[in-house]
């Protein structure tokens, strides 16, 4: 079976799938998600928590589950294997953010098997499917974190020390407050790496008829861009042409007007 070469690496089609392979992997590394938490109990400070693919936290988690516990808001137990934080009993079960790394390994490897891809026919069609069904598993894993942010929202601890709290949902992206405690949510870096990863599938799809080359993209992206103002105006005009025809009185013509009112004779 004939396998492409470095050559065919360098078009757009074949060479950004591979780079975005690399990206999913990577963002393993970083955060995804980003919290930050302001309190009367921690007046001169800004508690802040990062969260990964994977049952890993850093930052000021172990304060931040203190200040929850006011509350009876806790982090989730992830079952499958052992977190670096302490689980609380009351907390409710995520099993699959144990498997978060496995979705992005997953699609990673499916970025490889379609770059490398034996023939212009497969790869178009592997393209295809890789964007489709790596846009659908991201989709239904940001469904899924904010399910389980409103289960965990509205299970509150009823013997937390603070009572009559109502249940909540704490938001992808924004600010929220709870009691005394307000918190602001924010994508990390490793969410913009796997996103940048989704938009170089989307152009590898796009440019998936073309054997157009990565050197040649830039020039592509500017000349699209350069040239979207002058369509978007052309298009204006073209329908702004059309629509003075289509509204604008009827007026009679000369003729018509002279055949309606002729001249008395002389």
């Amino acid at each position: 079976m004939q396998r492409p070469t470095i050559d065919d690496f360098r078009e757009i089609r074949r060479g950004l799938p591979a780079i975005a392979a690399l990206l999913f992997v990577a963002a393993l590394a970083f955060p995804m998600w980003r919290i930050s938490v302001d309190a009367v109990q921690y007046p001169s400070t800004t508690l802040r928590v990062s969260l990964y693919a994977y049952p890993h936290l850093t930052g000021d988690f172990i304060e931040m589950a203190r200040l929850n516990h006011y509350v009876g808001f806790y982090f989730p137990d992830p079952v499958l294997v052992e977190p670096n934080f302490p689980v609380e009993e009351n907390a409710i079960d995520v099993p699959e953010w144990s498997l978060g790394p496995v979705a992005f390994i997953g699609v990673s490897l499916l970025s490889v098997f379609v770059a490398v891809a034996p023939t212009t026919e497969k790869l178009k069609r592997g393209l295809k499917y890789q964007f489709g069904g790596t846009v659908l598993v991201f989709t239904v894993m940001l469904a899924d974190i904010q399910y389980r942010l409103w289960e965990a929202g509205h299970t509150l601890d009823p013997g937390a020390p603070v009572m009559g709290v109502d249940g909540f949902t704490p938001p992808l992206w924004g600010q929220y407050q709870v009691a005394n405690i307000t918190s602001v949510s924010r994508f990390g870096l490793g969410a913009y790496m796997a996103a940048t990863a989704v938009g170089l599938l989307a152009v590898s799809y796009y440019y998936r008829d073309q054997a157009a080359t990565l050197s040649e993209l830039p020039a592509r992206l500017r000349d699209r861009l350069t040239g979207f103002p002058d369509a978007v105006q052309e298009r204006l005009g073209r329908d702004g042409d059309t629509e003075d025809e289509e509204d604008a009185p009827h007026r009679p013509t000369t003729t018509a007007a002279e055949s309606d009112h002729p001249e008395p004779y002389s």
